[in-house]
């Protein structure tokens, strides 16, 4: 720590902001009481955690600003955090990029437009929407419904001075404007038809349609009655573009988070009228392992900017994540109370799987997007060299994971990594044989002494090439259990680094100070999805040793049966709860195990305390 407590804290709510030597704000918080909140950074370094011990290893000041409550410090603390992009902090990135649908409003006859762009204060904007397509055929269908003019301001101006309409016109998907064949309110009426479909009451519209029809009809002006009924076709067409989630027409917004090691992503469904009418996402880089509500906390303000955009209620995936300063937010913003809630089961509940799902794929599909991306691997190999200070770019990366279950049937992965994608083929497992119980130091260092064994023999015969660098997934522990693998082996100019499990900070040989990478980079991405990948493999490979242990057990002792029936049993059956229920005339069918070995197993499966029948007795037949 380099510097002390300050005096005078206050004890109000507040923000307060960690500067470094150069005066830039690198972490923002907010608190309840500034004085509670600020003594949990001044304690000894051994008590806090290791992010919080390289915050406070680099910050050399602290100030604040007190505010009047918790919610107005929520709200401040969102705009410092926009303003300074500190660096312990999660960041957000918003969908800038999904396409709405804007009506601008500051004109007497307004055409609808897709747009991305930023938004204008006098233009009403609907979404975002995911598929451009469907949005774009949703609107062909709606202009027949409720015609309002789709070309430019050019086109608009030309057929009004020459006094003839185009042919959208003559075809019914413009009410011509342009000819003053509507009056302003009567247009200002359409306006509001498609605000209310994009708001999502199709009901409404419906009625609306069906009654003019039946009018129409009535009045025997057919033509009318069949351009209403047209309309009213394609606003079922339109409408099956949107899903249908609810059927109590809840005006709700559904958030789901999804966090994969430093990443997260939170995905908002909006919800009128029991359907979906947009999406919003936010992804965003973790920093100091926040948990699901201090995500919320930080993207409410960013989903819910002003009145208008808060609904009836707020659906969210658990109880923790509901804290008193979000249901204040949500009421203060809206002026009245929101229903901020987390079903268990039910309709909502699987909206909220609907949206969990989404996020999931999100981050997937962040991630497919960062590997295809030659630039960006390029940049993180560039970015993790020069913060372990590499003579140059790791290109062949290698990384070390250990699985257990109680130090039994313990198991080691080695995943490979080059050019920053993974190179399956040369994956390795590694059956601990040296060491008995549980002792993580002691099978990581037989796993790299095995691997670094290869490297004093020569290329052309060598099973695998020397990496550039070698990952350790855990801490110093492991860091110096790898060292005295290489010592062992005698493999020189071994460039090692371990990644701490939760914190996701970086050790090298010789210093217990750790490398923190920036949050949001690609170097720390890489290395994420490296060790993920590491680990992934180790317990895929452990489950399996785990399952073939508990069949050979549970087998053990059956006459006639051998390692390679064994084995072909678990293919035949899958698994060993499907053996369990499998009946004698099942395994006496197999023509490869002989009849007195089936009826061995299945009288050992059914009954193993019971003696077995003889042959040739009633049961045996």
């Amino acid at each position: 720590m380099t510097f002390e407590k300050p005096s005078g804290i206050p004890r109000q709510s507040g923000c307060y902001m960690f500067r470094n030597d150069a005066g830039t704000v690198i972490y923002v918080g907010k608190a309840r009481s500034l004085t509670q909140r600020l003594s949990n950074y001044f304690q000894k370094s051994e008590s806090l955690s290791i992010k919080t011990q390289a915050l406070m290893n680099e910050a050399t000041g602290v100030d604040w600003i007190v505010t009047p409550s918790e919610l107005d410090a929520l709200i401040l603390e969102n705009e410092l955090i926009k303003e300074n992009q500190p660096r312990y902090n999660m960041r957000l990135k918003d969908d800038k990029s999904f396409p709405y649908v804007a009506i601008d409003m500051r004109t007497d006859f307004p055409a609808p437009y897709i747009t991305r762009g930023k938004h204008i204060k006098g233009v009403r904007y609907f979404g975002p929407f995911v598929d451009v397509r469907a949005l774009r055929r949703t609107i062909d269908e709606l202009l027949q419904a409720f015609p309002l003019r789709s070309c430019t301001k050019h086109k608009f101006n030309y057929q009004e001075r020459i006094g003839r309409p185009c042919l959208l016109y003559d075809i019914g998907k413009c009410s011509g404007p342009c000819v003053k064949a509507i009056e302003p309110a009567g247009y200002r009426e359409i306006v509001q038809s498609w605000s209310r479909f994009f708001e999502g009451d199709v009901r409404q519209l419906r009625t609306l349609l069906q009654d003019r029809m039946d009018a129409a009809s009535k009045a025997k002006h057919y033509e009318a009655a069949g351009l209403a009924r047209d309309g009213l076709a394609a606003l079922e067409r339109a409408a099956s573009d949107q899903s249908v989630v609810l059927d109590d027409y809840s005006n709700i917004d559904v958030i789901a988070v999804s966090t994969d090691g430093g990443r997260a992503a939170a995905v908002r469904f909006r919800v009128r009228f029991g359907r979906i009418i947009g999406r919003t996402v936010h992804l965003i880089d973790k920093s100091l392992d926040e948990s699901e509500s201090e995500i919320l906390e930080s993207v409410f303000p960013e989903l819910f900017p002003d009145k208008d955009s808060v609904p009836d209620g707020v659906v969210v995936s658990n109880d923790e994540a509901i804290t008193q300063v979000l249901g204040e937010y949500l009421n203060d913003m809206r002026g009245k109370n929101v229903e901020l809630v987390a079903p268990q089961r039910g309709k909502r509940r699987r909206v909220l799987e609907l949206a969990l799902a989404d996020a999931e794929a999100v981050i997937s599909r962040d991630s497919l997007r960062r590997q295809s991306d030659h630039n960006v691997r390029s940049r993180a190999l560039q970015e993790l060299g020069s913060a372990l200070h590499l003579d140059q770019p790791p290109f062949r990366i290698e990384c070390f994971d250990m699985s257990h279950l109680q130090g039994t049937n313990y198991v080691g992965s080695m995943v490979v990594f080059e050019d920053g994608l993974p190179k399956k083929t040369e994956y390795r497992h590694f059956n601990v044989k040296e060491i008995l119980g549980n002792d993580d130091f002691g099978a990581m260092e037989e796993v790299v002494r095995r691997r670094l064994g290869y490297w004093n023999e020569e290329q052309s015969t060598s099973k695998f090439r020397r990496a550039d660098l070698i990952i350790i997934d855990g801490g110093l522990g492991q860091l110096h259990s790898a060292e005295k693998a290489a010592k062992t082996a005698g493999a020189v100019g071994v460039n090692f680094v371990a990644i701490a499990k939760r914190e996701e900070l970086l050790y090298v040989p010789g210093t217990s100070d750790p490398i923190v990478l920036e949050r949001g980079s690609e170097s720390l991405y890489l290395v994420q999805r490296i060790r993920d990948e590491a680990h992934r493999f180790a317990i895929t490979f452990h489950r399996s040793k785990r399952g073939k242990s508990m069949v050979a057990t549970s087998l053990d002792g059956v006459e006639g049966l051998g390692p390679a029936r064994r084995d072909r049993l678990m293919e035949q059956f899958g698994s060993l709860d499907a053996l369990r229920h499998a009946t004698y005339e099942e395994l006496d069918a197999l023509a490869w195990l002989p009849s007195e070995v089936a009826r061995s197993i299945y009288d050992h499966l059914q009954a193993p305390g019971l003696p077995k029948p003889k042959k040739g007795s009633p049961d045996d037949e």
